[in-house]
């Protein structure tokens, strides 16, 4: 059902931005595009700490995850 819901989002995402290059040009859709899409994966990554630390886990910043995960 979730990746359901991110393929709508996504599809939500291109046909709004599609509309937006009509009236305001490829540039204004590429930049809206990447600030929505942006939001987007930063509310999953959110929920995603949410969950991990609900259930008893450690949370790793961008330095920590680079040094220790390959």
């Amino acid at each position: 059902m979730n990746q359901l819901n991110n393929k709508w989002v996504m599809t939500f995402i291109v046909a709004v931005g599609t509309v937006i290059s009509i009236f305001r040009g490829p540039e204004a859709r590429q930049k809206w595009v990447f600030k929505i899409k942006n939001r987007f994966g930063e509310k999953k990554l959110i929920a995603e700490q949410k969950k991990l630390v609900r259930s008893g886990g450690v949370l790793l910043d961008d330095i920590e995850l680079a040094s220790f995960h390959k």
